[in-house]
């Protein structure tokens, strides 16, 4: 993919909520089409640690929290009365984190998630919880027509390992459109 933007000499390793909604407002790095969701879906409050030599593979990691409060918007509709984070948004955290990555390493345009090979589900996020820790451990990144990245990915509560993700990928499109 071609752009003209300038690369980045030196790339900040971790970012503060305002810094993240800075970037689903206007962009990585200024770039207008590298954007992470807002809230509601921004399902994460800080990435605490990014870079692109780390990790299980050493290809990257990217590592994040989410402060969890009883009053979040998902307790209340997930479900009555047995109120639980549901699963698909802590794995699309772990998605959003990976084309988070592929944004920071400037690869630039419109991510989007188009799968995982295996998701486990152990545990759960309840109101009483405190803490989501979310990790990618980045294996590789493909640079052909289409950008894309493959990624490991966990998320934790309060120290417990909860889920697992097994070859998330995400693809970086100059188009919104799949066509």
């Amino acid at each position: 993919m071609k752009n003209n933007v300038t690369p980045i000499e030196s790339k900040p390793s971790s970012f503060d909520y305002e810094s993240l909604l800075d970037i689903g407002a206007n962009g990585i790095f200024g770039v207008k089409s590298s954007k992470l969701p807002l809230p509601p879906m921004l399902m994460f409050n800080r990435i605490t640690n990014v870079n692109d030599s780390g990790g299980k593979y050493e290809k990257g990691i990217v590592e994040a929290e989410l402060d969890i409060t009883p009053d979040m918007w998902f307790f209340d509709c997930h479900f009555r009365d047995d109120a639980v984070m549901p699963g698909c948004l802590g794995l699309d955290a772990l998605w959003q984190l990976t084309g988070f990555f592929l944004g920071w390493s400037e690869h630039f345009g419109f991510g989007r998630a188009l799968g995982v090979k295996e998701v486990r589900f152990t545990g759960q996020v309840l109101p009483t919880n405190k803490l989501v820790r979310y990790r990618i451990d980045v294996k590789r990144v493909i640079k052909r027509r289409l950008v894309m990245g493959l990624a490991d990915g966990q998320m934790e509560v309060d120290g417990k390992l909860i889920y697992t993700a097994e070859d998330m990928r995400v693809g970086i499109f100059e188009k919104t459109d799949f066509s």
